[in-house]
C-alpha cells in the first residue's frame, strides 16, 4: 500500500471527513449514505486516464492566474529579456524585497521562468492541489497555499540571496499538509497511505533539485513545505458542526486572498513608476 494506486482509492466522507475508499456505499463512521459526490481522489474529471488530472475550483483559479501571468511575462520579454521581464512583473528578488517591496513574496508564486518550468507546475498541481483542495476544503486550501507560498520565498531569500519565482513553494506547501493528514489522522490506515506517498512526493522533488543542470530553488521548497505542514497543522481538516471554526479560517482566507490582490496592486503600481 502507499502507492499512487491505493491513494487513489481513497475519498473523503463528506459528512464527517473519515476516510473512506471508493467501494464504500455508506461511511462505515458515521452510517452516512455517499455517491458519487463525496470526495474521491481520483475524479471522473481525469483526461488520458489520470496522466493529465482534473481540478477543482479554487486550484483552476490558481492556474488560471498563473497562465495569464505567464502570457504577460512572456510577451513583455521579447523587448526587454526574460529576467527584467520577470523582475517587473513581481520576481522575488532579494535586495528588493530586503528594501519594503515585500509584494514580490506574494507575487512570485504566480511567475514562471520558461515553458517547462509552468507546464511541470501546472501537472503537479492540478494533481496535488486538487487532492487538497478535496481533504482541506477550498478555504483552508486558500490559506495553506498562499502562506506556503510567502514561507517558501522567504526562506528562499534568507538561503539564497537569488531570484526567485514559481508556484513550487505553494505547491511543496500542498504537500506538507497531505503530509499532515496522515498525522492528524494516525489511525487511518487510508490517512498513512497518502502520508507515505506524499513523503515520496517531497523527497523526489527535492533530490530533483539537488540536479546541478536545474535551476530548482530548494530553499523555496524546502520553506514551503515546512509552511504547508505546520499551517494545516494548525488549521486541521474541516468539521461539519464546528462553526465558530470554520467562520474563523473564512476570514482569513479572505484576508489572505485580499492581501494578494493588494500586492498585485502594489505590483503594477510599482510596475508603472518604472517603466513611465
Amino acid at each position: 500500500m502507499g502507492t499512487m494506486e491505493s491513494v487513489e482509492k481513497r475519498r473523503m466522507c463528506p459528512h464527517c471527513r473519515a476516510f473512506i475508499t471508493t467501494s464504500d456505499k455508506v461511511c462505515p463512521y458515521c452510517d452516512t449514505p455517499v455517491g458519487p459526490k463525496a470526495i474521491d481522489v481520483r475524479s471522473p474529471g481525469d483526461l488520458l486516464g489520470g496522466l493529465i488530472p482534473g481540478g477543482q475550483f479554487v486550484t483552476v483559479l490558481i492556474l488560471t492566474a498563473n497562465v495569464g501571468m505567464f502570457l504577460v511575462t512572456m510577451l513583455a520579454s521579447t523587448k526587454m529579456g526574460e529576467m527584467a521581464a520577470l523582475t517587473l512583473y513581481g520576481a522575488a528578488r532579494p535586495d528588493m524585497v530586503f528594501a519594503g517591496q515585500w509584494w514580490r513574496l506574494i507575487t512570485a508564486g504566480f511567475l514562471h521562468g520558461g515553458f517547462m518550468h509552468i507546464l511541470f507546475n501546472s501537472w503537479a498541481l492540478m494533481d496535488v492541489g486538487r487532492h487538497a483542495e478535496e481533504i482541506y476544503g477550498p478555504r483552508r486550501m486558500v490559506v495553506i497555499y498562499l502562506l506556503s507560498t510567502v514561507g517558501g520565498f522567504l526562506a528562499s531569500m534568507f538561503w539564497t540571496r537569488s531570484v526567485s519565482v514559481g508556484a513550487s513553494a505553494g505547491l511543496f506547501g500542498l504537500i506538507g499538509a497531505m503530509i499532515t493528514v496522515g498525522i492528524l489522522h494516525r489511525s487511518s490506515y487510508e490517512a498513512t497511505a497518502i502520508k507515505e506517498f506524499y513523503i515520496r512526493w517531497a523527497v523526489y522533488g527535492l533530490l530533483w533539485g539537488l540536479l546541478p543542470f536545474f535551476r530548482v530553488d530548494n530553499a523555496a521548497h524546502v520553506g514551503g513545505l515546512v509552511t504547508g505542514f505546520l499551517t494545516a497543522w494548525v488549521t486541521g481538516t474541516p468539521r461539519q458542526f464546528s462553526v465558530v471554526k470554520e467562520q474563523i479560517w473564512a476570514v482569513v482566507c479572505w484576508v489572505l486572498v485580499a492581501l494578494t490582490a493588494y500586492a498585485f496592486v502594489q505590483m503594477f503600481l510599482w510596475n508603472r513608476s518604472v517603466v513611465g
